[in-house]
């Protein structure tokens, strides 16, 4: 049995693939398997999954028809024989120790899941900005006793899992949609009963513009709502929405009202959408302009730009993000 399962979901990334396995492959920690998942690829990513498993017997290539980034990784998780599991999106790439590390901490800290922090990159490979989480660093927390642990970064790919962990969970990724990092991890971590921040960067994350987030289907961006709509009604079954409401106000602000806002006020700054979004955070959380979050873990630009849309200037707040270039 490998000590790792590293995921690796493929979908029409020919021009990226190679990179991305490379880095996994050169990993310092050798004792893993990589799981290629073809998800119904339509160019030539699924013969270039199976030319490169030629090379490395621990590759194994699994076609299927595409059921989207969810669906994929659950394949990933579903058929992974490793005792953790690493996720990896295959235009991105990991730095060279980031497993040996992150399974080095998991096991010392008995811990169910691994943060490190990471890089946003460009096609050319120049770094973006960097990521990193204000927490302790190299030893096990719980979310009852670091509440703000909910609040860092969602995504599924900057951590290291125990695999018994993920699956006691009965979590799965959705199939299919946007946002599935976000209708995940908090779950995740609200049931993880240790986790460990490290503080080397082990990942980076290139921003292309064919990517999911950087698409212009603008009308698509209403399921971060659908998002929430399945987060929110999660904590409340499990008895955690009281104990957490600060933490999940917060993060339904930062995702919906502000990033969701921006994103779409870069493409089009009379969408309908703009107001969905203020309505439904004033409707969940009618007093959230309170929460002492927003001081502490909102930057200078961030807070202006909140002031901006909570106005509805939204010609104004799309100017003046253009003339940033934010």
């Amino acid at each position: 049995m490998p000590k790792a399962s590293v995921i690796v979901p493929v979908y029409n990334v020919e021009a990226y693939l190679e990179k991305c396995v490379q880095s996994i492959l050169r990993q310092t920690e050798q004792d893993f398997e990589l799981l290629l998942v073809d998800d119904g690829s339509t160019d030539s990513s699924g013969q270039l999954c199976e030319e490169l498993a030629k090379k490395d017997s621990r590759i194994r290539v699994i076609h299927q028809e595409n059921q989207g980034l969810g669906g994929a990784r659950n394949t990933g998780i579903r058929e992974a024989k490793g005792d953790w599991l690493l996720l990896v999106d295959s235009d991105d790439w990991i730095e060279p120790e980031i497993l040996e590390k992150s399974l080095e901490a998991g096991l010392r800290e008995e811990a169910d899941m691994v943060m490190f922090p990471f890089r946003s990159v460009d096609e050319e490979g120049r770094e973006l900005a960097v990521f990193r989480e204000n927490v302790p660093l190299d030893r096990a927390l719980s979310l009852k006793e670091r509440k703000d642990v909910l609040l860092t970064a969602p995504v599924a790919w900057n951590k290291l899992y125990r695999t018994a962990f993920f699956r006691e969970t009965g979590l799965a990724y959705p199939s299919r949609v946007w946002y599935e990092d976000i209708r995940t991890t908090p779950k995740l971590m609200a049931l993880a009963r240790r986790m460990v921040f490290l503080g080397d960067i082990g990942y980076n994350y290139l921003q292309r513009q064919g990517s999911i987030m950087n698409s212009g289907k603008v009308a698509r961006n209403v399921e971060i709502i659908e998002a929430f709509d399945d987060i929110l009604p999660w904590f409340r079954e499990h008895g955690l929405f009281a104990e957490y409401r600060q933490e999940l106000e917060h993060l339904t602000v930062a995702h919906i009202l502000l990033t969701s806002s921006v994103r779409v006020l870069r493409m089009d700054h009379k969408n309908p959408l703009l107001r969905k979004f203020r309505a439904y955070v004033e409707r969940e959380f009618p007093t959230y302009r309170g929460n002492p979050y927003n001081k502490t873990h909102f930057t200078r630009n961030q807070k202006i730009a909140l002031w901006l849309v909570e106005r509805r200037w939204y010609g104004a707040a799309a100017l003046a993000f253009r003339v940033k270039g934010s």
